[in-house]
């Protein structure tokens, strides 16, 4: 017979309402010191292991913590630390954000997304480090939930092939050697626990789910039998999420002892089905959503864990989420503004241990056991799809949109009518976020103020912002977007057919945390959605400013979009509903339309056979959204950490004008790919890095023009920061725009001895 037991994989770190955020930003500010920051987040640690105790968690995640990362947190314990961090203790805080945040004379190590979400990771750079082990913090987690609360917890740890195929610094044929390099240092990790009574050990390798070649399988297959091998006495299950595993049967006959399989995303169900699963080993379900917010239907959810424990029939069956709930809120309890219906339908990470503990004790004790939350999951649902959010059917989108004039002659039409110099400044978007914009906002929210008087502030901070843009002297201005919370999270707020919460607050980087929407119908446009405010600022100025829209792929990618929708459809929905937005603002006098899209690259598959459809998609969305406007009105859009050669066609296939990318922290890579391209439309690739409070030195600045004005043609080139600024303090933005605006300017007198004659020549600075 089939043993049962209820696993978790990871909790969120940010505390019900963002404490974990909180404390870190006050240490940054230097409110408290690393003391008080330490008693402050391990309170909170602490209280998170309760919780999964309290839901009947039999292994509970210890590890899963991190001040800021958990791929920085692995590569500062094994002593990778960039070379020019070298001057501070490894084990001080200050060395650890400083890498994640940079500091005066150090610029930061470059952040990436994880997988397919948007949860951000920093880069391990392994050039010039010696590997050694500075601190085990698996067993230093382990030990504290044992001493402190008598847990003897499941200690998470990232995988080494995982680890060293996400970082840089290195030759594809060295992966094999740096991985050899860091064995012995798992090794090292997995005795200890073993000696300090650890008895499972869960290893994340989710790289498991992308196409691995045949010499990166065979080099996991030799990592798991070295360590095999050389630690015993503990326990491994090797966890995959967020695709079907690569490779099934080679997989699940490594020598560990369990395997954790998502059976949410991809289609491993149909592996087990076809191949069956090891009956020695233990079978980790991911059963339960990790990175959705909705409700899961348990009848539904059980009558899978029957089938799978029939055609699997392992010696112990763990029912588990299908990853960490890192990707989740804490709570839904505190929503106490969201309409019922909705609210019911909703279960995020303490609703999701629920969840699991009721399909836990069906298998266990019978499906009578747990009937009530059977029940209630059957009515909540039910609730929702018969609701008016459902009411209407899905839009069916055009598929075969397109702009009518080709990039060559919309550029003459633009260059007419915007008259922009050599080598155009501008920023991408938002401006930085006060205090005081938050608190008016948040007065403003509670009644406390009038509707006229928060109208009014925003207007007087989008006139000062006007004001500091042209004093800066940057060519194309922004509205500065004070009235938004966040890029999606806003739109949102406007369109029909999403909900938005008060605190489904999830980590995006760092302490940043972003509150997705939740789409729950057919998504519609009912009226203008930022014309006012982008109108009242183009009347200030002579100069363009820019209209600042998210786009439908974003959008989609970054709300918590109810499983049961097709997403391309909705996404079809979201571009339609954007294209009248796009419409208003060309109405209103507005030529030039910033179209963001910071999410296309993150939403790939990480099956390669799976993108062509994505891309198919994508590309459709964006031009649905933006194929209608005149010749003369010029079309941008922006992209973070986009591997541009990996993407090349279907950014091409946008057919923007103008395409931003956040590369500042690779901006040699991203300069590299050019030379293997023939991009011909404009592009801006940020000069610096908006993620890091360091204002860039100027020598910084014009090395990065320099370097990509060796591959790009002058006459495409944009200079501008490699994101919003949202984050940025005023002191440090402006400073920071200085600079730019300084090495823009020069660049375009070294570029007009050597040019005697460009379309924008007669209009240099």
């Amino acid at each position: 017979m089939t043993t049962i037991f209820s696993a978790n994989l990871g909790y969120p770190r940010i505390g019900e309402k963002r404490e974990w955020k909180k404390a870190i930003e006050a240490f940054w500010k230097g409110d408290i010191d690393d003391k008080s920051l330490k008693e402050q987040t391990k309170k909170l640690r602490l209280n998170n292991l309760k919780k999964q105790k309290e839901h009947g968690i039999d292994f509970i995640p210890v590890g899963d913590f991190s001040f800021y990362d958990h791929i920085l947190d692995t590569a500062v314990s094994f002593n990778i630390i960039p070379e020019r961090f070298n001057h501070h203790n490894p084990k001080d805080l200050s060395s650890y954000f400083a890498i994640a945040r940079g500091e005066t004379n150090a610029v930061a190590a470059e952040m990436t997304k994880w997988f397919n979400t948007n949860y951000h990771y920093i880069v391990p750079e392994l050039k010039g480090t010696t590997p050694k082990l500075i601190e085990n913090r698996a067993l230093h987690y382990y030990e504290e939930a044992k001493e402190e609360l008598n847990i003897d917890g499941k200690p998470v740890i990232v995988g080494p092939v995982t680890f060293v195929k996400l970082a840089k610094g290195y030759q594809e044929s060295e992966l094999e050697s740096w991985v050899n390099r860091l064995l012995p240092l798992y090794e090292q990790i997995l005795s200890e626990l073993a000696a300090a009574g650890a008895k499972w050990v869960q290893i994340d390798e989710p790289i498991l789910g992308t196409n691995l070649s045949e010499k990166e399988l065979q080099l996991v297959e030799q990592v798991y039998q070295t360590i095999d091998n050389k630690v015993s006495g503990i326990q491994i299950i090797l966890q995959t999420y967020f695709e079907t595993v690569q490779h099934y049967e080679r997989i699940t006959a490594l020598p560990v002892k369990g395997i954790g399989l998502d059976f949410v995303h991809g289609d491993n169900l149909a592996l087990i089905e076809k191949f069956g699963f090891p009956s020695d080993k233990v079978l980790g379900v991911g059963i339960i959503n990790g990175r959705n917010v909705w409700r899961a239907d348990l009848e539904e959810r059980y009558q899978l864990l029957q089938n799978i424990q029939q055609v699997a029939n392992p010696e112990t069956l763990v029912v588990q989420p299908s990853c960490s709930l890192l990707h989740v809120p804490v709570t839904k309890h505190l929503e106490e503004k969201l309409d019922p219906v909705v609210k019911d339908g909703l279960s995020f990470a303490n609703e999701k241990l629920e969840e699991l503990q009721s399909l836990t004790i069906a298998l266990q004790e019978g499906k009578q056991s747990a009937e009530d939350a059977f029940k209630a999951s059957v009515q909540a649902i039910a609730n929702l799809d018969q609701s008016d959010y459902r009411s209407q059917a899905p839009a069916i989108a055009r598929k075969d949109a397109k702009r009518e004039v080709p990039f060559a002659e919309r550029k003459k039409h633009q260059e007419a009518t915007l008259k922009l110099p050599l080598l155009p400044t501008t920023t991408i978007g938002s401006l930085p976020q006060t205090q005081k914009v938050k608190r008016t906002r948040t007065k403003w929210r509670k009644g406390d103020i009038s509707d006229q008087a928060y109208n009014e502030f925003i207007e007087t901070e989008t006139k000062r912002w006007i004001n500091i843009q042209e004093d800066l002297d940057l060519d194309v201005l922004v509205h500065g977007e004070f009235e938004r919370t966040d890029m999606v999270e806003y739109f949102g707020e406007k369109l029909k057919g999403f909900a938005v919460t008060e605190f489904g607050w999830v980590q995006s980087y760092g302490s940043r945390c972003v509150k997705p929407p939740l789409l729950v119908g057919n998504v519609e446009w009912e009226k203008a959605i930022t014309v006012k405010e982008i109108a009242y600022a183009q009347s200030l100025t002579d100069k363009p400013v820019k209209g600042m829209l998210t786009g439908a792929v974003t959008i989609l990618n970054w709300s918590f979009v109810h499983e049961g929708f097709p997403r391309f459809t909705v996404q079809d929905q979201i571009a339609l509903a954007l294209e009248k937005e796009v419409l208003a603002l060309e109405e209103a006098g507005i030529n030039i339309i910033q179209v963001d899209e910071p999410a296309l690259r993150e939403g790939l598959p990480l099956d390669r056979l799976k993108w062509p459809a994505y891309f198919d998609a994508a590309v459709n969305a964006f031009q649905l959204a933006t194929s209608t406007v005149k010749p003369e009105t010029q079309i941008h859009t922006h992209m973070c950490y986009s591997e541009f050669g990996e993407i090349y066609e279907a950014i091409d296939g946008l057919d923007a004008d103008v395409i931003s990318i956040e590369t500042s922290r690779s901006h040699g890579e991203m300069v590299e790919t050019f030379e293997k391209n023939d991009y011909k439309k404009e592009i801006g690739l940020g000069v610096y890095d908006i993620h890091s409070p360091r204002v860039p030195t100027l020598q910084e600045l014009e090395a990065n023009i320099k370097r990509a004005l060796e591959t790009i043609d002058v006459e495409q080139f944009w200079i501008n920061p490699d994101c919003g600024l949202k984050t940025r303090n005023e002191a440090e933005t402006i400073a920071a725009l200085e600079k730019m605006v300084e090495a823009a300017k020069k660049a375009r007198k070294e570029w007009a001895k050597e040019t005697k004659e460009t379309s924008r020549f007669d209009v240099l600075n």
